[in-house]
This record gives structure tokens, C-alpha cells and sequence, in this order.
């Protein structure tokens, strides 16, 4: 725990994982003072936050005691229960988002049902108690369905395309809450960030691209290529429209499927997010800075590219957790490739960092951001 007394605001964000370590640069740039409330101190950010306090995120009064003293609370994670959050705010503290609107993000029913009333685009939904619920619902809208966890899924964690009646009777074996979404067919996936301010200002970053793995994004490409103009245009008002209706205040990452008759909305994060990770060399105002300026009600900054296309890939875990002696090819091979690692033990799958290539050529940078990245997980050339 600090002894020193801050000069500037003081941001608490509850989780340390790379989203609450990615704030650092931007918040020692803007003269903020951030706290982070993690596990253990060997998480990401309370490797490198001065101010880290050791508390469970589900326990309420060590929620209460890391609250005191932070002009606005914030999170890296949507999974700070509910009724917790409401009791912070009943006790004085300014939390942002508040549990009103990160509950959408919590939620993924009570997501569908604000989406629906409001008109925006989703897929066929329903809740389904059991697994006949769940048969039914395909019955109604056709194999395969999608099921989610109503709350708690990540990453392709949560989510299960059914294509029988026997796969939908494994994934009520887990014992989760579960919802019924029909299989939309897409082109491909896209993503749009805005911010909004308590005040209402509210911008946003241009579409991108994300291409999926397993359920696993592994690179995001900026802007979305061979996007109609008009159609962007369409999914940035669908993510300030949401940000709107919900009251958003902070990040919003809207998560989205294009089809042949438009977008259709998939997820929602009410924080920093993967998507955006391209900003922080490839936009004027990285999403970090963004959502720090946002919960401080500060004039939002401006989500321009700088560059015409940014490339951003995410590097996952392997067999070697030695990823350091691979710096010099990597660095020697392309100086203007930027890496960030996040501090994490290298476990297969997990995401331990990304790395951003800019230019003007889609192909090119592509190519770099790609060379980089699979050189740093396994040692081998693309």
C-alpha cells in the first residue's frame, strides 16, 4: 500500500489483469493515480501498480475498504457481483459503469432482453430451464442452436454450438444457467469500441475486423477491410445508440456478426477489450487513456488512426515459457513491430501478450504482425 498522498484523481480499478496494467502508461501520462485490487500480487497490473490492495472481488467489505479514498471505481472484469456494486454506490462511492448498465454486460439474458426492447439487431433468444426447453427452442428456429451461460463466460468459455439433442444434454450436465440463441451464419465477426462520458459525449473507433480461434480472438485488423462506408457508419451508431439506452459510462466493446442482411449484435464489454488493443500505438487516444478520461468526466479523446491500417495479434502460451530469447530476431527482423507482454506465466492457450504492426499495405502488415507473433510462440518462420 502506497504512503504517499496522491497529487491527481485516484482510479480504482477492481481486477489486475492486463487490462488494469495496459492503464498504467496512460494514467502516469494523465496524472492519475491508479489502485488495483487483485488476488495475489503476482497478477499482471500489481506487478507494476504502486498502489495494489489484496482482496477477493466478491467479498463486499474488502470491496468497501479498497473504495475509500478512489475518486471513481472502475473494472478490468465484469464479474464484481451485482449487489455489490449497488452497495457501493448506496454507500457514497462513484462507480463507473454503474450496476445498472454493467449488469447488461453481466447478464447475457437480461443483454437480450434491453437489446430486443430497444431494436437492436440480435439473434432469435430465449431462456431455457432445461434441456427440453432448450430442444424446443430448436425445434422452433432450426440445428444447430447456440448455448450460453447466462453469466460468467469468456473466451469461448460458456458457449456450446449444439447440434443434437444428446450435445444440448452435455452442456446442461455442467449445471450452469443456460440461454438459447438460434446459429446466425455469418461472413465474418466485427467489433466496435465507443466511449461515453457521464456528461454524454461519446465517440467511437473505427470497426475492426476479429478473427477467431477456438473462441479465442488471435488478431484484429483496423479498419475492417472492404467495409461499405455506409455500413460502418451503421455498426458505430448501433454502439453509441447501446451506449446511450444503457448509460454506459466508460468503454463499451460491442461485439458484432455481419451477415448478408447487416449486423446482428453478439456480446458486450463495458471495459478495455482485446479488440481494442490496437489503439495504443494505432489511434490517437488509446482505449486505456479513453476510458480513464471517461470515468473522470474529462473530454474524450480523439479515436483517430494513425496509420491506415494497424494489425494487432494476440500471442498465446505454448510449451516453452522462455519467450524472451526470441526478442532479437523479432526486433532486429521488423523495428517497427511493438510487443507488449502482460506479465502472465505462459500456460498453453492463455494470453500472455500481443504485438502491433502499422502501415499502409493490408497484406504487408498483416504479414509482419503475423511473422512476429507465431516467431514469438514457437521459435518456427511463417
Amino acid at each position: 500500500m502506497s504512503a504517499i498522498s496522491p497529487i491527481g484523481p485516484v482510479v480504482g480499478i477492481v481486477g489486475a489483469g492486463q487490462l488494469a496494467r495496459m492503464s498504467q502508461p496512460p494514467a502516469i501520462a494523465l496524472g492519475v493515480e491508479l489502485r488495483v485490487l487483485a488476488n495475489t500480487p503476482e497478477e499482471s497490473a500489481a506487478r507494476v501498480v504502486v498502489d495494489t490492495r489484496i482482496g477477493d472481488y466478491r467479498d463486499l467489505e474488502a470491496l468497501r475498504a479498497f473504495a475509500q479514498g478512489c475518486d471513481v471505481v472502475t473494472f478490468d472484469h465484469e464479474h464484481v457481483p451485482t449487489e455489490h456494486i449497488k452497495a457501493l454506490i448506496a454507500d457514497g462511492h462513484t462507480v463507473r459503469p454503474g450496476a445498472d448498465a454493467l449488469v447488461h454486460a453481466q447478464d447475457k439474458a437480461v443483454m437480450r432482453e434491453r437489446l430486443s426492447a430497444i431494436g437492436v439487431p440480435c439473434p432469435a433468444w430465449r431462456r431455457v430451464p432445461s434441456a427440453g426447453d432448450a430442444t424446443a427452442f430448436a425445434d422452433s428456429h432450426g440445428w444447430p442452436i447456440v448455448l450460453k451461460a447466462v453469466r460468467g463466460g469468456y473466451d469461448g468459455r460458456g458457449v456450446w454450438v449444439c447440434r443434437t439433442p444428446e450435445e444440448v444434454a452435455e452442456a446442461f450436465a455442467t449445471g450452469v444457467e443456460l440461454m438459447a440463441e438460434a446459429f446466425v451464419p455469418f461472413e465474418r465477426e466485427v467489433s466496435v469500441l465507443v466511449a461515453r462520458s457521464p456528461h454524454g459525449q461519446g465517440v467511437s473507433y473505427p470497426v475492426v475486423e476479429t478473427v477467431q480461434q477456438d473462441g479465442i480472438c488471435v488478431e484484429v485488423i483496423a479498419p475492417a477491410p472492404d467495409l461499405d462506408p455506409e455500413a460502418a457508419a451503421r455498426a458505430q451508431h448501433i454502439g453509441l445508440e447501446i451506449a446511450h439506452e444503457l448509460g454506459v459510462t466508460g468503454l463499451l466493446a460491442v461485439e458484432m456478426f455481419q451477415t448478408a442482411r447487416g449486423f446482428v449484435v453478439n456480446e458486450l464489454a463495458m471495459r478495455p477489450h482485446n479488440s481494442g488493443h490496437w489503439t495504443i500505438e494505432g489511434a490517437t487516444t488509446s482505449q486505456f487513456e479513453q476510458h480513464l478520461r471517461a470515468v473522470l468526466d474529462l473530454p474524450l479523446g480523439s479515436p483517430r488512426m494513425t496509420a491506415q491500417v494497424v494489425v494487432m495479434a494476440n500471442l498465446l502460451g505454448g510449451d516453452d515459457p522462455d519467450l524472451f530469447k526470441r526478442y532479437e530476431h523479432v526486433l532486429a527482423h521488423d523495428p517497427g513491430i511493438k510487443l507488449h507482454f502482460y506479465g502472465k506465466e505462459v500456460r498453453p492457450g492463455r494470453k500472455i501478450g500481443h504485438v502491433t504492426a502499422l502501415g499502409s499495405n493490408l497484406d504487408e502488415v498483416r504479414a509482419r504482425a503475423r511473422h512476429a507473433a507465431v516467431y514469438l510462440m514457437t521459435g518456427e518462420y511463417t
